[in-house]
């Protein structure tokens, strides 16, 4: 798998700082076990927040400067090291590479660990959707092929992974493994492409902002 589309750098920033909210920090992460690219990104992320750390650390005697120095590091990097030493290990054989069913790590708290087991719920004619039950901002998509679905903006940030399927849109294709890292500037109509339907997982931190009236009268029922 070699994704084309990425996290944006102040994604990956705040990823790396364990400052970014837990829904878009559970796709980020998801993105991050299938794209070495990103990876490498978030290391060298931590090595600046690192750096930067050490520059603007106060004047003080010397063992108590490295004790808050510890304790600050600790802070900054505990969640994202954690990540990455998972994103790190030698690769398990349920991987995307040897079974297309299975799901990205970080999502196994949220929907297990197969596409197989998902229990899909009709949100709309060809979208079906599942919710995780603790963090309803986290949704698993289903969308059929073909399907245009309606223009929209974003309230705030929306990050998207592709599991299996793709989509088009202004930004170009969406294939399995890339990322549609959006904020409110971007406008766009997904178009989902032939063959099989698009699964992805979302996570937002606003409602969406959609175009059509109707749209925005079905809004209220889907709770986008």
């Amino acid at each position: 798998m070699n994704p084309h589309h990425h996290l944006h750098e102040s994604t990956l920033m705040s990823y790396a700082a364990g400052a970014l909210q837990a829904p878009l920090s559970i796709v980020a992460g998801a993105h991050l076990e299938q794209c070495p690219h990103c990876r490498k990104r978030v290391r060298d992320a931590e090595a600046v927040g690192s750096a930067l750390l050490e520059q603007t650390q106060p004047v003080l005697e010397d063992a108590r400067r490295e004790t808050l120095r510890a304790a600050m590091l600790a802070q900054l990097t505990q969640t994202s090291m954690a990540a990455t030493a998972e994103l790190e290990r030698p690769l398990p054989l349920e991987r995307p590479q040897a079974d297309p069913e299975y799901l990205p790590a970080s999502l196994h708290p949220y929907f297990g660990d197969s596409l197989g087991n998902l229990r899909w719920r009709w949100m709309a004619p060809g979208v079906h959707c599942i919710r995780a039950k603790q963090l309803p901002s986290l949704i698993m998509l289903k969308i059929a092929p073909g399907k245009c679905l309606p223009m929209h903006s974003h309230g705030r940030s929306e990050l998207t992974q592709i599991l299996r399927g793709s989509y088009n849109d202004a930004l170009g294709l969406f294939a399995p493994g890339d990322v549609a890292d959006l904020d409110g500037d971007v406008e766009h109509q997904p178009v989902t492409a032939p063959g099989v339907p698009c699964i992805c997982v979302s996570a937002l931190d606003a409602p969406l902002v959609f175009s059509g009236w109707l749209a925005r009268k079905v809004q209220r029922f889907v709770k986008l």
